[in-house]
């Protein structure tokens, strides 16, 4: 239910002493976007036990305090004051990106965000050039990105970051041991940045900031864009947007790149293009004698895969290139990378004055 929570079953104490009961085998340690109405539900989530939360907990702390310094009592202090969200919980079972193509595009595809993203690059279009210029990546896909993840900033997230990490950490089985990771990556990224770790805010996964950074891309990609001394991706739209290009560049962006084109297929795809991994496997040159022709000239070379789109009428073609495949390292979903491709290209168009494409 909304805005459910509970008090995590643990005093400092009580942490602290389980730290040399924890049982045998005990293990250590991407945003908000869109409403979910009609996406099938997961099985829900099992309730954890509470001595295992508390032996995974000391076990957390332990590592946390061995390998990096921190002080026992404060890290338990921290985790004691969690709340595990059930709102949080229930999110994760239900997210956008298990929509199809035809529901899932009209809620970036609109109006309203191709108009704020011409303004956002407008107003912003001194730092998105000099962003272009360092790292390679034009400011329609960086717009598109934080157009896509919060909105150009105006939805950032309503949860506490610390309350999140908790909640998926150690009462989300199926990432709990992701989750617990980030949780001592945001631990670090607040001691290195001056931040206090629990007023800040994020989606229910932990990600912050107008770009939504998890913890460990924070600490990793973050750049101070601004000249501030600091990478402050909660408050500077500077650091937002050369954080987001400089992620793009580590992750192989090529510059001058087609990111995707649509294509025909002749009949059924080949069965060896079935259920193709988001990384490129084959080249233009592979999909051209499987029967998929790209709408538009293309290197023989270059790598390439197949992207399946559902319409209401029946599937849709793309020849997907490296920079796709590159988006889809910022959310490992073909329909966010799609989302975010269409949009970008609905934003350079508009902002020339071309309109608004279908």
């Amino acid at each position: 239910m909304p805005g459910a929570h509970r008090r995590l079953p643990l005093t400092a104490a009580v942490l602290l002493s389980s730290l040399l009961g924890a049982c045998a085998g005990a293990g250590t340690g991407s945003a908000e976007k869109a409403p979910a109405a009609a996406v099938p539900e997961r099985p829900p989530v099992p309730e954890v036990p509470a001595e295992e939360v508390r032996a995974r907990m000391a076990v957390f702390v332990d590592e946390l305090a061995r390998t990096h310094g921190f002080d026992r009592d404060e890290v338990a202090a921290l985790l004691d004051g969690a709340d595990v969200r059930e709102d949080i919980l229930a999110a994760m079972t239900r997210p956008a990106e298990a929509k199809p193509w035809y529901r899932y595009r009209p809620i970036f595809l609109t109006a309203a965000r191709i108009r704020d993203g011409v303004a956002f690059w407008s107003e912003n279009a001194a730092l998105l050039e000099r962003a272009e210029a360092r790292y390679g990546v034009p400011p329609e896909i960086i717009t598109a990105i934080i157009g896509v993840e919060t909105s150009y900033g105006r939805v950032t997230g309503r949860h506490r970051v610390l309350d999140a990490l908790v909640t998926l950490g150690f009462h989300y089985p199926p990432r709990a041991e992701f989750f617990r990771g980030e949780l001592g990556e945001f631990l670090l990224l607040a001691r290195e940045e001056g931040l206090d770790p629990g007023s800040v805010t994020g989606s229910y996964a932990g990600a912050m900031g107008k770009g939504q950074f998890i913890s460990s891309s924070y600490r990793h990609y973050a750049v101070d864009f601004d000249g501030d001394g600091r990478r402050d991706l909660l408050g500077s739209t500077a650091d937002a947007i050369g954080s987001v290009a400089n992620y793009f560049r580590e992750h192989g962006w090529r510059t001058g790149e087609a990111v995707a084109v649509p294509a025909r297929v002749d009949g059924e795809p080949a069965p060896a293009l079935a259920g193709e991994r988001l990384k490129p496997t084959h080249t233009v040159a592979d999909l051209r004698a499987a029967g998929v022709e790209p709408e538009a000239a293309l290197p023989g070379a270059a790598p390439a895969t197949l992207v399946t789109l559902e319409q209401e009428n029946g599937p849709e073609y793309w020849v997907g290139l490296t920079n796709f495949y590159v988006i889809t390292r910022y959310n490992r979903s073909p329909l966010y990378a799609m989302a975010v491709y269409q949009l970008s290209e609905a934003l350079r168009e508009a902002r020339a004055g071309g309109g608004t494409p279908r």
